[in-house]
């Protein structure tokens, strides 16, 4: 599916240029802090109030100004009460808003078994701590309503869930530089298997790097095999990447990326739904998959086995009406025994290089792949009548024209009109009386014959 040409935001041809122009600068909200207007709900002193919210660095952007800073900052509190896709919490806060959640959860009026889950993190955590972790880290909190927000979440409402688990998250801790909004409003992501082939690692990060070069941003998880090959694709491309953790955006996972995360965060994004010093749990890794799909426009799967947890990132981009495309490789290949039944079963297009993928994620009519032709032949051009004539003349030792026709069985008059025109076209040569096939002709015939 491609998209129409000026339906995505943004700046194409340089995707990671663009800053946070409108989404504030490090202490723009500093007066709203001290003025003491922010009264979200809670009491002075209590762990979070609002009493301690001046000793926050501001650097953690309050975006456009569209988010108060109670509003973010309760927001801040509830990635770190609850875990990702909590369904119970999402909708709560969807019904009666994020600050009247926190609150409730703090004095025991959240409804529902849940409560007692929520509440035994209460006594460990601090949102302005979290905030100023993420502040030192280059990092900010992202939440709905921002002008950096990803419409492309909305999508998750609908998408269904996958183990009970599912929906938009309630913020997104974003480190980098970069607009998460405009550089995901032209994205592909790309997964794979961990225990990658070497001929998978090589085509993920081709892929992923002629992807780049037409200004589309790639996006992964930042893992082993096929994520930090596309990772090191795009960035060797020069293009922007972003990565999607299922720890906090302080903590590499895994710990020798610590050196590609910091490449990532620097010429693109590192977010995460669980805030700063959080650590990955399985849990977090399958439910991560569904920003990585409902974040871009596609999914390549370049290699997955039959159980993979690429599968479920292609899953969830179906659930979303992503596109989904699968790379294919050798059918001995058990690595890609899962992309391969992806393809079968007509859950993926088959795609084969860049120009293949942006086509599926690209501009209606603008991003479309050169089509794909076999070696064109010098004969091609010829109508079937002289092509059968010339299939009848002798290679090397010449014949004459009844010799010819009999051959070709064409009439004697059509078979000299027919030599006449291979001669001009340099097919056939006269040798004395009689014709044969051109020098050049002997030798494409010679070069084809000895081919592979």
């Amino acid at each position: 599916m491609t998209h129409p040409a000026g339906d995505v935001p943004g700046q194409p041809g340089q995707p990671c240029q663009l800053g946070l122009d409108g989404v504030g600068e490090p202490g723009s909200a500093g007066s709203a802090a001290s003025s003491g207007s922010l009264g979200s709900p809670g009491s002075p002193g209590s762990p979070g109030s609002p009493d301690s919210l001046g000793a926050v660095d501001l650097s953690a952007r309050e975006g456009s100004g569209e988010v108060s800073l109670a509003e973010r900052r309760a927001r801040a509190a509830l990635t770190r009460l609850g875990e990702p896709g909590d369904l119970t919490l999402a909708r709560f806060v969807a019904e009666h808003g994020a600050e009247v959640a926190y609150d409730a959860i703090r004095t025991s009026r959240f409804p529902g078994r849940r409560l007692a889950d929520y509440q035994s993190r209460l006594a460990t955590f601090d949102p302005d701590r979290d905030l100023e972790t993420a502040a030192a880290v280059g990092a900010r909190l992202v939440c709905p309503g921002d002008a950096e927000w990803p419409p492309s979440l909305d999508v998750l409402d609908v998408a269904g869930t996958i183990d009970g688990r599912g929906g938009p998250p309630l913020a997104l801790w974003v480190r980098g530089g970069v607009d998460l909004r405009v550089v995901t409003a032209r994205s592909c992501a790309f997964v794979g298997a961990r225990a990658a082939t070497e001929y998978g690692l090589y085509v993920a990060a081709e892929l992923a790097s002629g992807a780049a070069d037409h200004d589309v941003t790639i996006v992964s998880g930042g893992a082993f095999g096929i994520d930090a090959a596309a990772h090191r694709g795009a960035l060797a491309a020069g293009g922007c990447t972003v990565a999607v953790l299922a720890s906090g955006v302080d903590v590499p996972y895994p710990r020798a990326h610590e050196q590609l995360l910091g490449w990532i965060a620097d010429a693109g994004l590192v977010i995460s739904e669980v805030p700063p010093g959080s650590t990955p749990r399985r849990p977090r890794f399958l439910i991560r998959n569904r920003l990585i799909a409902a974040l871009t426009l596609g999914t390549v799967v370049v290699e997955a086995a039959l159980r993979s947890g690429a599968l479920n990132t292609a899953s969830w981009a179906e659930r979303c009406h992503r596109e989904v495309m699968g790379v294919p490789g050798p059918v001995t290949s058990v690595a890609s025994a899962g992309v391969h039944r992806l393809v079968r079963d007509g859950g993926a297009v088959l795609v084969t290089d860049a120009e293949e993928v942006v086509e599926q994620v690209g501009r209606l009519g603008v991003d479309l792949a050169p089509p794909k032709t076999g070696v064109s032949r010098s004969r091609d051009g010829l109508d079937p009548r002289a092509r059968q004539v010339l299939e009848a003349v002798p290679v090397l030792r010449a014949g004459g024209v009844a010799s010819i026709a009999r051959s070709a069985g064409v009439a004697a008059d059509e078979v000299l009109a027919a030599l006449g025109e291979l001669f001009l076209l340099g097919f056939v040569e006269r040798q004395g009386t009689g014709w044969r096939l051109s020098a050049r002709e002997r030798d494409t015939r010679r070069h084809q014959s000895s081919g592979p």
